[in-house]
């Protein structure tokens, strides 16, 4: 099955790190959204989308946020969800947990450790 992924972080710079690594792990669709608001708009509209890489904080919705209304729709609340955070603190990795998603990463990351959890997510 062939993979689309939308790639949500307020940074543009973190956003190149992902598609970079997407890339060379051969996965060459994907979507970009700078924040929740704008990921959820563009989810609605694409339903090829199946993969979700969010950033935990940032402006307007956020990571925690987003996954909360992916889970609350119908269409996307089974999508696999990863999500990435610079907090690794337990009762952050909990709450995320509590929101349903499907795997998370702190931080900064290898593209080694980005291909592992989506293999992961990918396996359940």
């Amino acid at each position: 099955m062939s993979r689309k992924f939308l790639i949500v972080d307020d940074s543009n710079t973190m956003r190149r790190i992902v598609v970079n690594t997407l890339k060379s792990l051969g996965y060459n669709e994907y979507v970009e959204a700078e924040d929740g608001k704008v990921a959820l708009e563009k989810l609605n509209a694409d339903s090829a989308i199946n993969f979700v890489i969010t950033d935990w904080n940032m402006p307007v919705m956020t990571g925690l946020e987003l996954t909360k209304a992916i889970r609350a729709n119908e269409r996307t609340k089974e999508l696999p969800i990863l999500m990435v955070t610079t907090r690794g603190v337990k009762e952050d990795i909990v709450q995320a947990l509590q929101a349903r998603v499907s795997n998370y990463v702190v931080k900064p990351f290898t593209p080694q450790i980005l291909k592992e959890k989506i293999d992961l997510v990918l396996s359940n």
